[in-house]
């Protein structure tokens, strides 16, 4: 893997909470901040995948979208007790 180094502009607010996420995954700046854009190209994608999916089967019916909306939701509720119990 060829890696590049670039200079970046960031708010120091920002780059604070960088600093902290990443002092406590025990990595780099440098490496927390490519995780993290990996992670966003990855939404990215998906999304992507989403639209494209709506635009050939058309929008959810609002029971798929609340079949969504309950599973994002205890997603987000099992990701949030597994956050608290890392000590992050």
């Amino acid at each position: 893997m060829t890696v590049r180094k670039i200079s970046i502009s960031i708010d120091a607010d920002v780059l604070e909470q960088v600093r902290t996420c990443a002092e406590a995954d025990g990595v780099s700046v440098s490496a927390w901040l490519v995780e993290a854009a990996r992670d966003r190209a990855r939404l990215l994608g998906w999304q992507r995948l989403l639209d494209d999916l709506a635009e050939e089967q058309g929008p959810p019916t609002p029971e798929e979208a609340a079949a969504a909306d309950a599973w994002m939701a205890e997603t987000n509720r099992l990701w949030e007790e597994a956050v608290r119990g890392s000590g992050r």
